[in-house]
């Protein structure tokens, strides 16, 4: 068989009858102004990191609120906490509190 390059991509389906949703759950508690965010994506386009790296708070939030913390995990510690998107923010989210609520739930348990 010739290989021309190309794959098939994984199914993007979300199991709605399975309930991931601990972790944003955890977020809401600890920051509520989370559940406010519109994702505009102005954060994203003041990223420093986002312009070299895949990270994207946008994406984050959105993986988060979907419970896939199995994609969340790579690209969750490249945030450099430098506040950017937390001044562009038309919601005035505290950004930089989410990500490190993210990282704390995330790694929760997994330091021997």
């Amino acid at each position: 068989m010739i290989n021309f390059g190309y794959k098939r991509n994984e199914s993007a389906t979300l199991d709605l009858d399975v309930d991931n949703s601990e972790l944003y759950k955890k977020l809401l508690k600890e920051e509520p102004s989370a559940a406010t965010c519109i994702s505009c994506g102005t954060c994203a386009s003041t990223c420093s990191t986002g312009q070299f790296t895949d990270f994207n708070l946008r994406k984050i939030m959105l993986l988060c609120k979907r419970g896939d913390t199995q994609s969340l995990e790579p690209i969750i510690n490249r945030c450099m906490l430098c506040g950017k998107c937390q001044f562009a923010c038309p919601k005035g989210l505290n950004t930089r509190h989410i990500v490190l609520i993210l990282n704390k739930h995330l790694h929760a348990g997994k330091i021997s």
